[in-house]
């Protein structure tokens, strides 16, 4: 099966994680193994440097040998999205950013208008921008043509566990862009995760479906399932829906 490509970098998993919300680290890191994740991802703004804590997250997550992802989650402007991304860059020596920009608290979607203008910028000073994005096929395009890596479109409001709510925007998407199409948000299961895949998507980051699971480290397994049959179920194309049955056995030569 074809791995996934993001920028220069190929990855055989199709699942990008989370690193927050778990119970301890320790969970955390068995899920992450469970998964088969090659990339992980991880708030700037909610990492004190100074703190042993982080000190601890991002060797665990070296020990690992993943690919670490900063991401600018808790960022309102384009402003503050781009200095957070520079200070990732600085923290970690990485050019790779997902890209968030809040528009509010209450869904948590993204300020179209901003994102596109840290996208921009950002581009334009050599990072490998994953931008978390509408279900929008405007905007994706809007952002591949500005030289994102990926786009990122959510699902479903963050950490909503609501699935894939417009499976049709995405399909859209799929038809629409060329770069990397990764969902990003509002997966809550496994069903979830395997018809992001069977629409087309090229991976799958989520975080809050396992780190808040009764068993995550089980969930995670289960994602990491999903993910692979789904990409399988996509990549063999299913058969058209009917309203009517059709004989799966032939009807000629039938004994009377």
């Amino acid at each position: 099966m074809p791995k996934l490509k993001i920028a220069n970098q190929t990855y055989t998993s199709r699942l990008l994680i989370g690193t927050a919300g778990y119970p301890n680290f320790h969970i955390m890191s068995e899920a992450i193994t469970a998964s088969g994740a090659e990339i992980a991802t991880v708030s700037m703004r909610r990492v004190k440097f100074t703190d042993t804590s982080a000190e601890n997250l991002f060797t665990l997550l070296r020990e690992q040998d993943l690919t670490i992802l900063p991401n600018t989650a808790g960022c309102y402007t384009a402003k503050d999205a781009i200095l957070t991304a520079e200070l990732a860059r600085e923290a970690l020596e990485t050019s790779l950013i997902k890209l968030e920009v809040i528009g509010d608290e209450q869904t948590l979607f993204p300020d179209v208008e901003q994102l596109l203008q840290a996208a921009e910028k950002l581009v334009q000073d050599g990072f490998t921008v994953l931008p978390y994005c509408n279900d929008d096929p405007i905007t994706c395009k809007k952002l591949e043509d500005i030289g994102c890596a990926a786009v990122m479109p959510l699902g479903a409001p963050i950490g909503s566990g609501m699935g894939i709510r417009n499976p049709y925007n995405i399909q859209i998407i799929r038809d629409c862009v060329k770069v990397p199409l990764i969902v990003d948000a509002g997966v809550g299961t496994a069903s979830d995760a395997a018809i992001a895949m069977e629409l087309g998507c090229d991976a799958v980051l989520l975080n809050t479906a396992i780190a808040k699971a009764h068993r995550p480290v089980l969930m995670a397994e289960a994602m990491k399932k999903a993910i692979e049959a789904g990409r399988a179920a996509y990549l063999a194309g299913r058969i058209p829906r009917k309203l009517y049955a059709t004989a799966s056995s032939p009807q000629e030569d039938i004994i009377q």
